[in-house]
């Protein structure tokens, strides 16, 4: 049997584990019930999200038991790990909100029911917690010396801004939470962001020293693509898993615009399709490696959001785009649609006009901000006037050219803001 820390690794999961081998033995041999915390700082996660989601819904998967901790009461004091200055403080309202959201984007990829997985918030037990016997039982077994030599205490203790008292004490925060989680549920594995080892390993060595017992702990690489940006991070702003923030079809669109070079990685990462033909995306180029790109797009999408919109998404880029042929040799396993049937475009953004008002038409700079492909009538202006507006995908060349019903073709006109920004006008 392949043990899933090899499958992690294969993926390109992995940048750190502790006590390797005897990881390899407890997973491989035990039912594992493991966690990852959640920042809940927003109502919705987004595509930077992604790797630790995967990660539980592969150990799911496997047999064993995801736990989401979502971090309310770490929030209220704010993690300083990967971040220059201080974090906006919470309130408890703001996490139960947003806690919502972020249960109901994970319940796509991990299922929940009958306790198969836990979403827990920290909160629970830290806001119950008392100030002298927690430094008794917990801060003695802190060394300062060690403390401030992680790197999430480095960066920030080296930064103008420097480090709190308040987010000084996450670390400990953080390795009561695995204390917490290994009572009550016997849970020994933490998995988390590369920049959660120093708190990870924290929080082992407590359990070491409180309970006598083992536990182990994987970081995750900071994915990046191979342009170097941050996985997750386009000029318009995070990808979000929410679809009220990001639409199934603009997060399929996301997908779509891939860099070749990362196509392959991404699949390993982002679906769950089988290695031994993903490994075959090496050796494609030119349309097969677009198509590679579809199967990407359509699998990324089918998991956040469901089957059914992925097909619509498809379906949408397919009446916009042209339809993508994909090769049933190309990654068999997925389902995403292989033949040329079904073409629609409900998923792209749209709205109706009557014909009348074309008659003596609308300066094009209007009809841009009124279909919001730009915030405001100025906006839309230095849109048209940075080349960067187009009617039918022909350049719009001034800012004031009027739209007549001569550029409807079949009863719409497609506008277009910079590359992949897409609104249909459909005519009444």
């Amino acid at each position: 049997m392949v043990n899933l820390i090899d499958i992690f690794i294969e993926r390109g999961f992995i940048e750190q584990t502790t006590h390797e081998e005897e990881l390899r033995d407890y997973i491989q041999n035990e039912s594992v019930t493991c966690y990852i915390g959640f920042d809940p700082t927003a109502s919705s996660l987004h595509v930077g999200s992604l790797v630790p989601i995967m990660a539980l819904a592969h150990m799911q998967r496997h047999g064993h038991r995801p736990i989401a901790v979502v971090g309310g009461g770490t929030g209220l004091v704010g993690d300083p790990s990967g971040k220059t200055e201080m974090r906006k403080l919470l309130t408890s309202e703001m996490v139960e909100n947003n806690a919502i959201g972020i249960k109901k984007q994970l319940s796509r990829f991990i299922d929940f029911s009958n306790e198969k997985a836990l979403q827990v918030n920290n909160n629970d037990w830290l806001s119950e917690l008392k100030y002298i016997p927690f430094l008794r039982d917990i801060g003695r077994h802190f060394s300062v010396n060690r403390m401030i030599k992680a790197e999430s205490y480095k960066l920030r203790l080296d930064s103008d801004e420097g480090l709190s008292f308040i987010e000084f004490n996450y670390m400990l925060l953080q390795a009561y939470d695995f204390l917490e989680l290994f009572d009550k549920y016997k849970c020994r594995l933490q998995m988390g962001g590369s920049d959660q080892w120093g708190n990870i390993v924290a929080g082992i060595e407590l359990i070491r020293k409180v309970r006598k017992e083992s536990a182990f702990g994987i970081t995750f690489p900071l994915i990046k693509t191979s342009s170097g940006a941050k996985m997750g991070k386009t000029v318009k702003g995070a990808i979000w898993l929410d679809p009220s923030k990001t639409s199934p079809y603009d997060y399929y669109q996301y997908w779509i615009n891939t860099d070749d070079r990362d196509v392959a990685m991404f699949l390993a990462l982002f679906s769950f399709l089988p290695m031994d033909e993903i490994k075959e995306i090496k050796y494609l180029q030119g349309a097969d490696l677009n198509s590679a790109k579809t199967v990407l797009s359509f699998e990324a999408t089918r998991l956040a959001h469901g089957n059914e919109e992925a097909v619509m998404a498809y379906q949408a880029a397919a009446s916009v785009f042209g339809q993508r042929y994909v090769n049933r040799a190309i990654l068999p396993s997925s389902s995403v649609p292989r033949d040329n049937s079904g073409i629609a475009d409900s998923a792209v953004p749209c709205s109706y006009i009557d014909a009348k008002l074309l008659e003596s038409g609308i300066p094009a700079f209007k009809l841009f901000h009124e279909v919001n492909l730009a915030p405001s009538g100025g906006a839309a202006r230095r849109l048209v006037e940075q080349g960067g507006a187009y009617i039918n995908e022909r350049r719009v060349d001034k800012f004031d050219e009027l739209i007549t019903s001569n550029d409807i073709k079949d009863m719409e006109i497609l506008l277009r803001s910079g590359k992949k920004r897409f609104h249909k006008i459909k005519i009444r």
